[in-house]
């Protein structure tokens, strides 16, 4: 199907793909509240494969995933952040001691990741996933790198890491921030609500930089600002916003453990299947 086909195309079709963003939104912002991963680990991988569908050429498919989810991170994580608030789960000392460099992180991933081949996002997005369901797997119970987060130097990387691949990926950061602070012994329920309120200095000045590096290429598909689709940001957001709240809530309500293994899990078969589009 081309691009210029798809308001025109069978009625069932497009009740389809809009029923399988709708549902990409519950679910992404279910798994934003539970998990703090700001929704944008399901959201790119289902964009990435639903594109091809509608026409979007291999050269854009995969920017206009990060940059759509990029998006829509930014109500998602405000929703989510708030609810851990109210229930506790938010460090917010910590937030503002590491929001500075996952800003700069972030600043320096967008530069890199908007000019990037799709190809590269994809193999970045893939391996990175992986290396985090490995950790969240593989790593005993209770194992810890250190008791407390490094402070100084080393604090500052880690926040550069987390906002740089983060907003390559076009994800809020919880896939990265949740292990490396739980291997630092933070508590994963409140590295989780950390995580969310993170999601905002992810998504926001990502966003803004993939709708300017894509603006004025033709070759985007409908209603597209840049490299974020309005059409998937005005479907997938409903979604995001009514669910958030209740994966806060079950995050408070399954057991850490089990937690982590929902984690690794879902990581582990989106890495499997980014992998497989390369092949």
């Amino acid at each position: 199907m081309t691009l210029d086909a798809l308001f025109h195309a069978d009625p069932f079709f497009l009740a389809a793909f809009a029923a399988a963003l709708l549902a990409t939104g519950a679910v992404a912002g279910t798994l934003a509240g539970l998990l703090g991963v700001g929704g944008g680990i399901v959201i790119v991988p289902v964009l990435f494969n639903l594109f091809p569908l509608i026409g979007i050429p291999e050269e854009v498919r995969m920017h206009v995933a990060v940059g759509t989810s990029l998006a829509t991170i930014i109500p998602t994580s405000i929703i989510s952040a708030r609810a851990h608030y109210r229930r506790g789960g938010l460090d917010t000392a910590l937030f503002w001691r590491l929001m500075p460099a996952v800003l700069v992180g972030v600043l320096i991933g967008s530069w890199l990741g908007s000019g990037a081949k799709g190809e590269v996002l994809t193999l970045i997005f893939g391996v990175v996933a992986l290396l985090v369901a490995a950790n969240m797997a593989l790593r005993p119970e209770g194992m810890t790198l250190a008791d407390n987060l490094p402070g100084g130097i080393l604090r500052h990387l880690i926040g550069m890491v987390i906002g740089g691949f983060s907003v390559v990926m076009g994800i809020g950061g919880g896939t990265l921030s949740v292990p490396i602070l739980t291997a630092f012994n933070y508590p994963i329920r409140r590295a989780v609500g950390t995580a969310s309120a993170l999601g905002l200095v992810i998504g926001l000045p990502g966003a803004i930089a993939f709708i300017l590096a894509g603006y004025g290429r033709p070759d985007l598909p409908p209603a597209s600002l840049g490299y974020a689709n309005l059409l998937g940001f005005a479907l997938i957001v409903p979604a995001t916003m009514l669910t958030a709240p209740l994966g806060a809530r079950l995050a408070h309500t399954i057991s850490p453990v089990w937690l982590r293994r929902a984690f690794a899990l879902f990581l582990f078969l989106t890495a499997a299947r980014m992998f497989y589009s390369l092949s």
